[in-house]
């Protein structure tokens, strides 16, 4: 049986390992030694983990609320897990929260050709809007 709940320090190599799997092409500043620490610093309860009857890492969410808009990030599924509702209950505990704060609007970045995973989000009511994406490290 899945469970969701907040992530625990005891979570850490379970993510790591996770999202080392299912995020190969990752930047450095998006590992779990750089990530985790600073949503923790947060303190917004917006990280969520998948986990099995022993604790085991299934799958991970983070979501980030700004009073404006909602984010949902590292949405992430054991591959031999994949299709099989742990990232639509992710998704939905994650939305939930964010809805439970005031948010009325979620958005999320996935890399363009990911077609399955436009897929997946789109299964679950989300709809590709016309953007354009901008960032810079700082």
């Amino acid at each position: 049986m899945t469970r969701i709940v907040l992530y625990e320090d005891h979570h850490f190599a379970g993510v790591d390992a996770l999202w080392q799997s299912v995020f190969p092409d990752d930047p450095p500043r998006n590992n779990a030694a750089q990530s985790i620490p600073k949503k923790l610093a947060e303190r917004d309860e917006l990280f969520f983990v998948a986990e099995d009857h022993e604790q085991a890492v299934l799958g991970t969410i983070m979501a980030g609320w700004d009073g404006h808009r909602g984010w949902l990030y590292a949405v992430a599924v054991r591959p031999d897990l994949q299709r099989s509702g742990i990232g639509r209950q992710l998704v939905e505990t994650a939305m939930a929260a964010l809805k439970q704060r005031g948010c009325n609007k979620v958005n999320l970045q996935i890399r363009e050709g990911n077609e399955e995973v436009a897929a997946f989000y789109q299964s679950l009511g989300f709809e590709i809007e016309p953007r354009t994406s901008m960032g810079r490290r700082l």
